[in-house]
């Protein structure tokens, strides 16, 4: 919670605020139309799994409150982790699309940090660029995998209730993985020692991209602030 508070006083101070306007309103819209395909189609999947299974005509049968409650829960559960994978797949496409800006704001937040003038670099932002969408493409096939393995187990009434908790927080840390990559790619950290560090320190991860999503309650902050709050905490980890 303190990145993002930093974040915010970051971004007044040195009147970042245009920064978060342009990519906040074209995520925006995104993630509105995104977010309203993705819910009627996962109502569309459940309906198809359930006609497959017949489970309309086997609950009639059996006239059972507690298996309907059980299956109106399952059906509840792999709707939420349809949602967060269909969620998964918008995020990297922000993330990649969004690259060129999220690269210029974290180099411009770390010049401004250790007070020199920042000089746009082309060349080195195309560079963050690349290393980015190939950590993005690599997190998203990796992200696939677990994700079908939770949308199998959430079909298994009960214990298949905290998929949704573990595709979340899976989902937070991928995204907070991303924002912080940024700045250790300016540290001269390979993509390997990236991961290697990421995974030392999944509460930083798992907090950043948890405050992202939280953020969607401002759904036109959320990935500026992501950013410029995840230079921030690495900035302050090397200082320390």
């Amino acid at each position: 919670m303190q990145g993002w508070e930093d974040a915010r006083h970051f971004i007044n101070k040195h009147r970042l605020f245009r920064w978060t306007i342009i990519p906040g309103i074209i995520y925006s819209i995104l993630f509105i139309a995104g977010m309203f395909f993705f819910w009627q189609s996962s109502d569309t999947v459940v309906s198809w799994i359930s006609r497959q299974l017949r489970i309309e005509d086997w609950l009639q049968k059996e006239r059972s409150e507690w298996l309907s409650f059980l299956l109106v829960m399952t059906g509840v559960m792999l709707r939420l982790v349809l949602v967060l994978s269909y969620f998964s797949f918008f995020k990297y496409i922000i993330l990649i699309i969004g690259s060129p800006l999220f690269a210029y704001l974290s180099e411009k937040t770390e010049a401004t940090l250790e007070g020199k003038e920042y000089s746009f670099d082309w060349s080195s932002i195309k560079k963050d660029c690349m290393r980015s969408i190939k950590l993005d493409l690599r997190n998203c096939g990796w992200q696939s995998v677990y994700l079908l393995s939770l949308i199998i187990l959430s079909l298994i009434p009960v214990v298949g209730w905290i998929t949704p908790v573990i595709a979340l927080l899976m989902e937070c840390y991928y995204f907070g993985f991303s924002m912080l990559d940024y700045s250790f790619a300016r540290a001269s950290f390979s993509p390997s020692q990236s991961i290697q560090f990421t995974g030392r320190h999944k509460g930083l991860a798992i907090g950043n991209g948890f405050l992202f999503y939280a953020m969607h309650i401002l759904v036109i902050l959320a990935p500026a602030y992501a950013v410029i709050a995840a230079t921030l905490s690495v900035h302050k980890m090397k200082n320390s």
